[in-house]
């Protein structure tokens, strides 16, 4: 089977990670991929904002759990978390961030790393201490979240969930 398949294939969305740090050189290799994702107009107005500290994730978390009334929300003990964001003016936003964070995924997977989207702080992240949570972490003042990867290492590796086999023709 083709490299690129099987490892599309065999990704999967980790929710239970180790306490194993992730290396640095793993770190630069996953946002090299992202930074390498397309983007409409080639305008690359993306920023990953790559949380490694563990009190500031908690802080993160936290906070998120008190605005969904979810005392024991976290991020199931991810050791980093990328803070996927974009121009709010670029109208490609979405779009870019979904192919950027779909090559972090597909990169952790090659290192051996598990990920798995976390998806609540774009709806939370226009709450004063929220953003301000934000700012200090240095995301960009005129951005808008879009996703947030977790990443780590996985204490059991899912498996796969069947597939439906998709809706598609060809056209000659």
């Amino acid at each position: 089977m083709n490299h690129v398949l099987e490892n599309i294939i065999t990704r999967r969305s980790v929710r239970s990670f180790t306490d194993q740090a992730i290396k640095q050189e793993d770190l630069d290799q996953i946002i090299t991929a992202a930074i390498y994702a397309p983007s409409g107009m080639n305008r690359q107005s993306w920023h990953f904002t790559v949380l490694r500290n563990k009190e500031k994730i908690q802080a993160l978390y936290e906070l998120m759990g008190k605005h969904l009334g979810n005392q024991n929300y976290n991020f199931y003990n991810a050791q980093v978390m990328i803070i996927v964001s974009n121009d709010r003016e670029n109208r490609n936003s979405v779009a870019d961030c979904a192919c950027a964070m779909q090559n972090i995924f597909l990169m952790a997977h090659e290192l051996g790393i598990g990920s798995v989207w976390i998806n609540q702080l774009k709806d939370l992240q226009d709450i004063a201490e929220i953003r301000t949570l934000l700012d200090s972490f240095g995301v960009p003042a005129d951005h808008q979240v879009y996703a947030m990867a977790a990443l780590g290492y996985a204490e059991v590796y899912p498996e796969a969930r069947p597939r439906k086999k998709g809706s598609y023709h060809f056209v000659d």
